[in-house]
């Protein structure tokens, strides 16, 4: 089986407690990601402050000797709490994160009327680390069934 990457921080920043007020603070934050075989998937939150704005996401698979930066695109309707946007990402990172070394280093950028916003996760960037999948034990062929509470005849 491919390798899995595992983040190394919480895959879910937007459902912890005071998520809205670090967006307010802080302008730009990570929701949440999921690594899946396109690439690493992911939402953003931003602070409203100007209909035009742009978000992207820089990454790296080598520590930074080369990157790549990925758009991000704005996702309909915004989010109840009436201050922020969303916007989605797809890291599309193919045969080259199919190592299972790999570790995969992350940023948000947010560019909003004249201004750059950072979230790199406190300084140390959002990694991923690749990790070799333990492929299931053969064994015998389960029945579908068995599981079942009742078995109706």
């Amino acid at each position: 089986p491919p390798p899995l990457l595992e983040p190394l921080f919480p895959p879910q920043p937007g459902a912890s407690p005071g998520f809205a007020e670090r967006v307010r603070q802080h302008k730009v934050r990570l929701e949440w990601v999921r690594a899946e075989p396109a690439g690493l998937r992911g939402a953003v939150r931003v602070l409203n402050l100007a209909y035009e704005k742009v978000v992207s996401v820089r990454y790296t698979l080598n520590g930074w000797a080369s990157c790549a930066e990925a758009a991000a695109t704005y996702q309909p309707p915004a989010p109840a709490d009436g201050i922020s946007d969303r916007f989605a990402f797809l890291l599309p990172l193919g045969a080259a994160a199919a190592a299972a070394e790999t570790t995969l280093e992350f940023a948000v950028r947010y560019r909003v009327a004249g201004a750059e916003y950072w979230d790199n996760n406190e300084g140390k960037n959002y990694r991923l680390r690749g990790r070799q999948r333990v492929p299931l034990a053969p064994g015998p062929p389960q029945d579908p069934d068995s599981s079942a509470w009742i078995h109706f005849i």
